[in-house]
């Protein structure tokens, strides 16, 4: 009997349209053995694996329950030297906050095989609601941060990128919608454009412009919760002018 070689694929599930995947890794779900997929992986894609491919929930909603880290990396091991092929469904590009590449070095001092397909990230689907990034006449750069760091703060890397006329997107932003508005009224730049964004991709997205000062009271009466990002910049404002 022959022992599979264990291999882990960390792949992009995309933005939330399980359309907006790449080639690559639909032949890759095809094939899987063993998939470890986390919340913001739409489930559809699920269908695309074999009937004997083992499905694994490791979620972690933002601000609620969660699977640790340490587990997912043991069960990335575990199932590697026990099926061969792992594939690890991140949603949107697993580089991009997503922790995939400390997956992969796990993996690797482990004597595992490992390949890395990349993603659409959430942030390339806000043309969907016609936000580009850039745009040569109001942006020439992009700064894109997470809303809360591993220790629970705010990053101050936001104070930076306020000096920059660059667009500013925010990750895992919610939570802090109120010191991101904030520190953009100390700064007295409370006018400037902003906009909310939440399931970017999908038919239920909604969104919300403004000012970033009228940020909280958006989010509130408009009742939009996370997966959403947070951009602030004039692009927000481009379909007005």
């Amino acid at each position: 009997m022959s022992v599979a070689i264990p291999v882990l694929y960390v792949l992009g599930a995309g933005p939330g349209d399980p359309d907006l995947i790449t080639v690559k890794a639909h032949k890759i779900l095809q094939i899987a053995k063993v998939i470890l997929y986390d919340n913001l992986a739409n489930k559809d894609l699920l269908s695309l694996a074999p009937e004997d491919c083992e499905k694994i929930y490791v979620g972690k909603h933002p601000y609620g329950k969660y699977t640790a880290q340490e587990t997912i990396l043991e069960l990335i091991k575990e199932k590697a030297f026990e099926r061969g092929m792992v594939v690890r469904l991140k949603g949107g590009d697993p580089f991009i906050f997503g922790r995939g590449f400390e997956e992969i070095l796990f993996a690797r001092k482990h004597g595992i095989e490992t390949h890395f397909i990349p993603g659409i990230s959430s942030m390339q689907a806000l043309g969907f609601d016609d936000i580009p990034l850039t745009h040569r006449a109001v942006s020439e750069s992009l700064w894109v941060l997470t809303g809360t760091k591993k220790d629970g703060t705010l990053s101050e890397d936001l104070k930076l990128a306020m000096q920059s006329k660059a667009t500013v997107v925010i990750y895992m932003g919610m939570k802090k919608v109120n010191e991101i508005s904030n520190t953009y009224i100390e700064a007295g730049k409370g006018e400037m454009p902003a906009a909310i964004v939440q399931h970017a991709s999908l038919d239920h997205r909604k969104s919300v412009r403004g000012v970033v000062k009228d940020l909280p009271v958006l989010v509130a009466q408009h009742k939009l919760t996370h997966p959403a990002l947070i951009i602030i910049g004039k692009v927000t404002d481009l379909v007005n002018n």
